[in-house]
């Protein structure tokens, strides 16, 4: 069965997934065209000579979808297929993602349409600085905070902290998240991620009546995200049965040794031939029987195509938009709980707060707190998350779109429309 098209568009699925809130909302129709439009978006073209001397223009994108509650929050993303609506969609899922969690900010979203694995570093830090220049009024502590993303990284954040202060003429680390600790960055910020999905994770289960030790979990991802969840969630008793990448997949039936598999993956460059599991097909161990599957690598991955062919009872989605809207019916006429992206990989947006209140703040916290704190806001929301779909009677994804489209909402309703 092929997927359609248009289903496999981040902009659509965000649309679809906010008309059906707006609509369980009763939202009047001039605030869902307010909550719907970005607050402003910006293009730009970054000239960079090339190591070899040639000139090459790329073209680079910030849009801020809200900034109704706080400054604009949201990653820069490098990549060859970064696209309008593709930065558009991420910004909006922004917006609904700190509303959700309940912190100060708005959605925003940037990216660079550019292939980061051909270009050096000395190409990509010019890239960044002119993107960072050209950018200079528009992002701020008090405006719009970037952070990393696809393709971008602690050093990408450096620089972009970097120019932006050159231009300030005094250092302003607060202009970003995601930075080295060394400059202004928080402790924990690395595994924020995962560890908000563990906590998610454990808060379901509980629902579910399944003890940790009971859980066998299947990943998909083993990047930061998908591999910090691994490690975590073996950490609190989940059995990893399997783990997913994009060059194969293992199973143990007994739980892999995740710490192991690590050190496998750093010696050989790839998960396969693992002497702790047995290779299986990637594309089948997505169907494994299991309680807890945690997509963590991309999006699109459960469709209308192979959505019924999905045998776990939780899904947490560690990636963003990892579940296409024509997908949900199928999942949910199924049984199986979601624990939406926009809740479960919250975390990331959650410390990079924490970061931006520690910059701001000029004090620094110890790992214990921010993980303290991590999990006082996550087991928070999942829980005001799951009650809003009890009283609406709505799945959670719904009720998280509902929750996120209702704070932001109300908040615009109380500053009122300047004109």
């Amino acid at each position: 069965m092929s997927v359609p098209h248009d289903e496999l568009n981040p902009l659509e699925a965000a649309e679809a997934r906010f008309d059906l809130a707006a609509e369980a909302l009763n939202l009047n129709e001039g605030m869902r065209k307010v909550l719907r439009s970005p607050a402003r978006e910006v293009i730009i073209h970054i000239p960079v000579e090339l190591d070899d001397g040639r000139l090459e223009v790329f073209t680079g994108y910030r849009i801020q979808h809200s900034i109704a509650r706080g400054p604009a929050k949201g990653g820069i993303r490098y990549a060859p297929d970064v696209s309008l609506d593709e930065v558009r969609a991420l910004a909006s899922w922004m917006t609904w993602k700190c509303a959700v969690v309940n912190i100060p900010f708005g959605g925003g979203k940037g990216g660079v349409i550019c292939d980061p694995t051909i270009l050096s570093d000395r190409e990509l830090e010019r890239i960044t600085r002119r993107y960072t220049a050209e950018l200079i009024d528009v992002i701020g502590p008090e405006s719009d905070v970037p952070a990393p993303d696809m393709g971008t990284n602690q050093q990408t954040m450096a620089w972009i902290m970097d120019t932006y202060s050159m231009h300030k003429r005094h250092t302003v680390n607060a202009v970003v998240t995601g930075k080295p600790v060394d400059l202004g960055g928080s402790r924990g910020r690395t595994e924020a991620t995962g560890r908000g999905l563990m906590i998610v994770t454990l808060e379901a289960l509980k629902k579910f009546g399944i003890a940790p030790g009971e859980a066998r979990v299947v990943v998909q991802g083993f990047g930061n995200v998908g591999g910090q969840a691994a490690r975590l969630m073996s950490k609190a008793g989940m059995k990893i049965v399997t783990l997913i990448e994009w060059d194969g997949a293992v199973h143990n039936a007994e739980g892999l040794d995740i710490e192991a598999l690590i050190a496998h993956r750093k010696q050989t460059g790839s998960i396969v031939d693992f002497a702790g599991g047995t290779n299986v097909d990637k594309t089948e161990a997505l169907y494994t029987e299991c309680d807890v599957l945690v997509p963590a690598a991309k999006e699109n991955v459960i469709t209308s195509a192979n959505a019924d062919k999905i045998r776990a009872k939780i899904i947490c989605e560690g990636a963003n938009g990892p579940t296409t809207a024509l997908a949900d019916p199928i999942l949910k006429k199924s049984n199986i709980f979601i624990i939406p992206d926009i809740l479960a990989n919250a975390g990331g947006v959650t410390v990079s707060y924490f970061e931006w209140v520690q910059d701001r703040q000029g004090f620094f916290w110890n790992e214990e707190l921010v993980n303290t704190r991590l999990e006082e806001i996550m087991t928070a929301s999942f829980r005001d998350v799951v009650s809003y779909a009890e009283k609406h009677e709505v799945d959670n994804r719904t009720a998280a779109y509902m929750l996120a489209l209702d704070r932001v909402a109300f908040t615009i309703q109380q500053r009122g429309l300047y004109a």
